[in-house]
């Protein structure tokens, strides 16, 4: 499936850059105020992204787009949507009093001349900034100023729609980034003979890929991709049904306190393996779970959390126990138990937020370990109403999974399900983007170490 991008129309009136310095200082001191991240705005559409990954299929940037909300009495303008898409980042992804939220993740945005000139565009931090542009708008001579501008501060720029580089010594130079398409290995070494000496090299970026095979054959290439979140990606099977060592620890621990065993036993059990005692309490003492207190051991997490919390960390650790996974559905398992979490904890009763994350990342387990759903759901036994969600989508938890799903691939079905919830777009990009946040802050915290 390609990722729907949309596609700004050419340029309005020309545009010069009198007076860009003035624009973008005073741009980063205008902020806004960060708020719930589950309370509408006005925007009325979704965010919709796909994901850069190299060639070890790590996460290193999320191309963005916006889709209007279908219904509506008039789709909005392009401006309209670009300027909605900004004021969800800025608000949810880079927030005044806390700054950039996905490290050192960048994104990639569609833009136009006009788009250049946003004061929203011009607030976040640059380093962490792709615009995505045509030639024929990085040639117009009359922004040209303020193209060099922009890339002084330190966004970057990847030149769409283009077969060769452009003869302009200048604007090759500004140039950070190429779309290379499909990542066809003539125009790839195209790009790649026209590419000026004596510059850092330019970073290809296959930007429509169908499947995985398309995906490694870009990465013989040093050429990364972008994919799709609905994308997945099978993992070949070693061992039949087995799991590693580490895994097997790990569902042990889940049964027994599933059990309601003795603390004492699930403090045995956990003692064998001081690694994996280490990573758990990690990820306890994380940002992501803001407990607020230094936790030392298990006894203490039992304490301060209880044990359903305790459960939803080990399924976690057991997500990204499989060293032979992708980092990709790693980090795909993680979002996406966090947003069916953040979707469903105000619906549902209070209690239900663990077992909300674990359906959503149970859902990507079998890819995550490589073994079927059954082999796995064997293995752990999960509440029958967790069950019933991954295997029957069906029951309490089911609309909240589906609508995760759809929003990684399939935005006109987001729209329906949200609509049957009861939810507004506005809520949903803002889970999803405390989700994207809060798998990043999970993953950094994890990979410290």
């Amino acid at each position: 499936m390609h990722f729907d991008f949309f596609k700004l129309p050419g340029s309005g009136p020309a545009a010069t850059g009198e007076g860009a310095a003035d624009s973008f200082a005073a741009a980063r001191d205008a902020g806004e105020q960060e708020e719930d991240p589950l309370e509408p705005s006005e925007a009325s559409g979704y965010v919709r992204y796909a994901l850069q990954l190299d060639a070890q299929k790590r996460v290193k940037g999320y191309r963005m787009a916006w889709l209007p909300a279908p219904g509506a009495e008039a789709t909005p303008d392009a401006s309209s949507q670009f300027k909605a898409l900004l004021d969800n980042i800025c608000k949810h992804l880079n927030p005044t009093r806390t700054g950039w939220r996905l490290g050192r993740l960048v994104i990639f945005l569609d833009v136009t001349v006009d788009a250049l000139f946003l004061a929203e565009l011009q607030s976040l931090p640059p380093e962490n900034v792709i615009l995505c542009m045509g030639v024929g708008d990085l040639m117009d001579a009359d922004t040209r100023s303020m193209l060099l501008f922009l890339r002084e501060q330190g966004f970057g720029f990847m030149l769409r729609d283009a077969d060769a580089l452009p003869s302009d010594p200048e604007l090759c130079e500004i140039i950070t980034h190429v779309d290379v398409g499909d990542g066809d290995p003539d125009r790839v070494a195209r790009m790649r003979c026209d590419e000026p000496p004596g510059r850092a090299p330019l970073q290809l970026i296959a930007t429509r890929i169908d499947n995985w095979q398309q995906a490694e054959s870009c990465a013989e290439r040093r050429v990364d991709v972008l994919v799709d979140g609905s994308l997945t990606h099978p993992l070949v099977k070693e061992g039949g049904d087995a799991l590693q060592p580490e895994s097997m620890l790990i569902v042990r621990l889940m049964h027994k306190i599933q059990r309601n065993e003795n603390l004492r036993a699930i403090e045995s059990a956990l003692k064998r393996d001081a690694a994996l005692t280490y990573r758990l309490l990690r990820h306890i003492n994380s940002p992501a779970i803001g407990a607020g207190v230094e936790i030392h051991s298990l006894r203490h997490a039992v304490a301060m959390l209880g044990y359903a919390p305790l459960f939803r960390w080990l399924s976690l650790l057991l997500a990204t126990s499989n060293k032979s996974s992708s980092p990709f559905m790693t980090k795909k398992a993680i979002t996406r138990g966090r947003f069916v979490e953040l979707m469903g904890q105000r619906m549902l009763p209070a209690g239900e937020a663990d077992n909300l994350f674990v359906v959503g990342m149970f859902s990507l387990i079998d890819q995550l370990l490589g073994i079927s759903m059954e082999q796995v759901l064997a293995r752990v036994q999960l509440a029958e109403s967790v069950q019933q969600a991954i295997l029957e989508r069906k029951g309490v938890y089911a609309p909240f999974l589906a609508l995760a799903e759809a929003c990684e691939g399939d935005g006109a079905q987001a729209a329906r399900l949200s609509e049957a919830l009861f939810v507004s777009s506005s809520q949903v990009n803002a889970a999803h983007l405390a989700a994207m946040v809060w798998s990043q802050e999970v993953n950094a915290h994890e990979a410290t170490g």
